[in-house]
C-alpha cells in the first residue's frame, strides 16, 4: 500500500509537528492504517481508525485507556486523539512474533499480571467490560442482521460458546487488554510494552491468557508454563480446562470478528474471507484437542 496524497495532507495538518515531516507506512494491523512520522525532534506513530460500533470499538474510550496505560508505565505516550486519528510516541522497539512469545513466557506473564492489577487505579469514567461470550452472542446478532454468508452456521457457533462458557471458573475481576496478538507486545531491549487498547476493559485474566496462547500457537506444555507463571503455581485440572476452553472461545471470537469485518470493513490489502477461514480451521483443531482431552 502506498501513501496517498490525501492521507499525507491529513497527517501534515495535525498540529504537532516541528518543521518538515517524513511519513512512511507502518506495516501490520488488519483494521486500521498506521504510519511513522518523523519531524525535526522525534518520531511518532499516527494511526487512523473510526469508531466501529459493530466491533464494540469506541475511540474516546481507547484514548482514555491509552493515556491510563501510559501513566501506569505500560504504553507509549499519547500526544493526540480525535477525528479518527491517534498519535503516540514511536518506541523503535522490536515487535514480537509468535516465536518471541514462546521464548519470553515468564516475562510476558509478569507484564500481563502487572497490567491486570495496576490498570484499575488509572482508568477514568464509567467502567466497561469485555466478556468474550457476550461479544460472540452480539456478533451473532450482527451477522444475522447483516445476512452474513455464514448465517446458517450461527447456531453451531453459539452452541460452542455456551459449551466453553460453562466450564469457566470464577476469577477476580481485573482490567485486561483483550487483544494480545504477539504484535501488540514490544521489546525495547530493556523492558516490554503493550500497544493497541481498542478492546481493553474489565474482565477476568483468562481471556488474555488464552488469547495470548492461541494467537502465539502455544502447545500444552507452554500453556501450562504461562498459567504457572501468571498464577505463581502449577495449574490444576480445572484451571487448565478453563484455559483450553477459553482458547477455543478466543479463536471463535476472532473468526466471528472477521465475519463481521467482511460486512463492514475494507482495509487495504486485507482478505477477510481468508482470515475467517483460517481462524475457523484453527478453531476446529482447538476444539478437537479440547474435547479429546476434557470430554
Amino acid at each position: 500500500m502506498t501513501l496517498s496524497e490525501s492521507t499525507r495532507m491529513d497527517i501534515a495538518a495535525l498540529p504537532l509537528w516541528r518543521g518538515e515531516i517524513k511519513v512512511t507506512l507502518l506495516k501490520g494491523g488488519i483494521s486500521n492504517e498506521s504510519y511513522v512520522v518523523e519531524d525535526e525532534q522525534r518520531k511518532y506513530v499516527v494511526r487512523f481508525g473510526k469508531d466501529y460500533p459493530f466491533h464494540h470499538v469506541f475511540r474516546d474510550r481507547e484514548a482514555m485507556t491509552a493515556q491510563a496505560a501510559h501513566r501506569a508505565g505500560f504504553a507509549p505516550e499519547l500526544f493526540h486523539a480525535g477525528d479518527g486519528v491517534m498519535v503516540t510516541a514511536f518506541l523503535g522497539a522490536k515487535t514480537f512474533n509468535a516465536a518471541d512469545v514462546r521464548a519470553n513466557i515468564r516475562r510476558i506473564a509478569e507484564l500481563i499480571r502487572q497490567f491486570h492489577t495496576t490498570m484499575p487505579e488509572h482508568i477514568l469514567g464509567p467502567g466497561f467490560m469485555f466478556w468474550v461470550f457476550h461479544v460472540i452472542r452480539d456478533y451473532a446478532r450482527t451477522l444475522q442482521k447483516g445476512r452474513s454468508r455464514l448465517a446458517s452456521e450461527l447456531d453451531s457457533y453459539l452452541a460452542i460458546a455456551a459449551e466453553m462458557e460453562a466450564v469457566q471458573r470464577p476469577l477476580p475481576i481485573i482490567f485486561s487488554h483483550n487483544d494480545l496478538l504477539p504484535a501488540n507486545i514490544l521489546d525495547d531491549g530493556d523492558r516490554l510494552w503493550l500497544i493497541d487498547f481498542e478492546y481493553a476493559g474489565f474482565s477476568t485474566a483468562m481471556f488474555d491468557l488464552a488469547g495470548l496462547a492461541s494467537n502465539a500457537g502455544l502447545d500444552a506444555a507452554e500453556s501450562d508454563a504461562l498459567l504457572a507463571a501468571y498464577f505463581k503455581g502449577a495449574p490444576d485440572i480445572e484451571l487448565k480446562r478453563a484455559h483450553a476452553a477459553m482458547q477455543c472461545a478466543s479463536l471463535l471470537r476472532e473468526a466471528m470478528w472477521s465475519m463481521v469485518s467482511e460486512l463492514y470493513l475494507d482495509a487495504p490489502g486485507v482478505d477477510y474471507v481468508a482470515y475467517t477461514n483460517e481462524n475457523l480451521q484453527r478453531l476446529d483443531q482447538a476444539l478437537d484437542r479440547y474435547r479429546s482431552t476434557y470430554a
